[in-house]
């Protein structure tokens, strides 16, 4: 697992690990790289972060644009990244309406520690190598909106799952990575 702020160099410290892993487990480079971030519409600069992101990957690696990472790990045959994890967050906050107080409450905690529980068992079942990249965003002030302050505990609480089913765990300071675990 690597974790960072923005702009940290957690993707391409990632990118360079999975090439890795690739060589080390034969695969003759051929990987699987899970874009969590979907496609975002007349966002240029979103649109400019994709492009940097394709270019630096190998033609021998696979892109699949999903936020079903659970199943995505369950069926892999080769090596994983999965960049990232705070974007899944935001699609499965999204979809389980945890912007929404009352829908929080009612059913959208319940339903997001589920997910999360599938995530993490497809996780420490993974038949071969997996990198994930997360954000690290509870290092700042707290947030005004009950919302935003709801979105950075989630990722506290996924980063520490995460982190405790992984073998080790980097964190990625001005591009340098400290190996916490």
């Amino acid at each position: 697992m690597i974790l960072g702020g923005a702009r940290s160099g957690k993707s391409s410290e990632a990118e360079r690990r999975l090439t890795r892993l690739a060589d080390d487990a034969g695969t003759a480079h051929a990987a699987l790289y899970v874009a969590t971030g979907g496609r975002r519409d007349g966002d240029a600069d979103w649109a400019e972060r994709v492009r940097r992101h394709r270019e630096r990957r190998p033609d021998s690696w696979t892109t699949a644009e999903t936020t079903d990472v659970a199943a995505v790990l369950r069926a892999a045959t080769q090596p994983v990244l999965v960049d990232c994890l705070t974007l899944w967050l935001t699609a499965m906050m999204d979809d389980v309406g945890a912007w929404d107080d009352q829908t929080w409450h009612d059913t959208g905690e319940r339903e997001l520690a589920a997910r999360f529980d599938e995530l993490e068992a497809a996780w420490r079942a993974a038949t071969v190598p997996v990198l994930a990249v997360s954000n690290e965003v509870g290092l700042g002030i707290v947030p005004e909106s009950a919302g935003v302050r709801r979105f950075r505990d989630e990722q506290g609480r996924l980063n520490q799952r995460m982190a405790a089913a992984s073998e080790g765990v980097v964190l990625m300071v001005a591009g340098i990575a400290v190996v916490v675990k």
